[in-house]
């Protein structure tokens, strides 16, 4: 287990970004044979703007590497946190570290973007898309994404965890946003039981819904347990889905300009 774990604490970044463009690529692919809704769209247009948002997540994630470096060294000198607060096997550890980043970094990030009027203005930006397909999953203002980012490190400092975990967290984080994005069909019966542990393609599809009460629901990234034990599970047709975000419809969902300026612009109204 400590092997393994060091694979990730010593992946060099060209690996991380290799690995972000490959599971990007496989569900581009698969997107095409076992697509979910068929996307009345130009692809790589659509995915312009995705693209160069995810540009800028890699930079902020570039940045953020450097601080979480002095942050696990200050950790490891202090023994701070949760985890070292008891004895448990490495993989248990490993597992409650993963647990309480999903609620921390994802759930409840995510439910306070939706719930906060500022927040909520820069998360816009994320649901004003209106094909969502794996390409959605890299769309998020910049802002909205050091917001994250800040709550994944709090979710750090409050376990105490080892950098190992962390990488590893984020690589299975990744995997999870452009699967749970990617417009694909899994058999109906097995995208269901999935649901009970993890967060699967047709659950996250309600939370792009274009109205409310979907938008406001599914919240999770990895784990679906948050969502239902914090009553914001829903699950039902996805043929009565429609994509985007009623109160940004008639911005330009495929303009870089516009979609940074969302949050800024007096006639996008917030929901509340």
């Amino acid at each position: 287990m400590e092997n393994f774990l060091l694979f990730f604490e010593t992946m060099p970044t060209w690996m991380k970004a290799l690995w972000v463009f490959f599971t990007l690529g496989l569900f581009w692919i698969l997107e095409g044979y076992y697509s979910l809704v068929v996307l009345k769209y130009k692809k790589w247009k659509h995915a312009k703007v995705n693209l160069v948002l995810l540009l800028f997540v890699m930079i902020i994630n570039a940045i953020f590497g450097i601080a979480t470096v002095g942050i696990f060294e200050w950790l490891d000198a202090t023994q701070f946190g949760l985890l070292h607060l008891f004895e448990a096997p490495i993989w248990l550890e490993l597992l409650i570290a993963i647990a309480i980043l999903d609620l921390i970094a994802q759930y409840f990030v995510h439910y306070c973007l939706h719930k906060v009027p500022a927040m909520w203005r820069l998360h816009l930006v994320h649901h004003s898309d209106k094909n969502v397909d794996v390409t959605t999953g890299t769309r998020h203002h910049p802002i909205d994404f050091i917001i994250r980012e800040s709550f994944a490190l709090v979710a750090v400092v409050i376990t105490g965890m080892p950098i190992a975990f962390y990488l590893f967290y984020r690589i299975l984080s990744v995997a999870f946003t452009y699967f749970t994005h990617a417009n694909i069909s899994l058999p109906r019966g097995l995208d269901k039981t999935l649901s009970y542990v993890i967060v699967t393609p047709n659950m996250h599809k309600f939370h792009h819904h274009f109205q409310l009460p979907w938008t406001d629901s599914n919240y999770g990234n990895m784990l679906s347990i948050w969502d239902r034990l914090f009553g914001t599970f829903v699950y039902g047709d996805t043929s009565q889905i429609q994509y985007g975000v009623d109160i940004a419809d008639h911005t330009d969902d495929e303009s870089i300009a516009v979609q940074l300026g969302i949050p800024f612009n007096r006639n996008v109204k917030s929901k509340t």
